[in-house]
């Protein structure tokens, strides 16, 4: 269902609360994913915001891919609270982040 793995979305999570990292190295970090784990990783992020459910997850997925008309990476680094929506929609979509993020230290 999923078609990027749980560590990718983990790394964003960290890149944004890594102050240190700054942004180029998400930016390019996110255009280093191919189409389908960006619009899945958008996807994600409308679950954790609200604006799709989990059960809806495969139409998010379809709207991402419909309404991509400026690159990911913009896009969801505009996005207020990504790395707090990406944790909610991985953990509405039934991934335990919390073991995610323990992997990555």
């Amino acid at each position: 269902m999923i078609e990027i793995s749980s560590d990718k979305v983990v790394q964003v999570i960290f890149l944004m609360r890594e102050e240190a990292a700054g942004e180029k190295q998400l930016h390019a970090f996110i255009n280093g994913l191919n189409d389908d784990e960006k619009a899945h990783l958008t996807a994600i992020a409308w679950v954790g915001r609200g604006a799709f459910e989990a059960d809806a997850y495969a139409e998010a997925v379809e709207t991402a891919y419909a309404e991509a008309t400026v690159p990911t990476d913009q896009y969801l680094m505009g996005m207020p609270h990504l790395a707090e929506n990406l944790e909610a929609g991985l953990e509405a979509l039934g991934v335990d982040v919390a073991g995610e993020e323990a992997d990555l230290m």
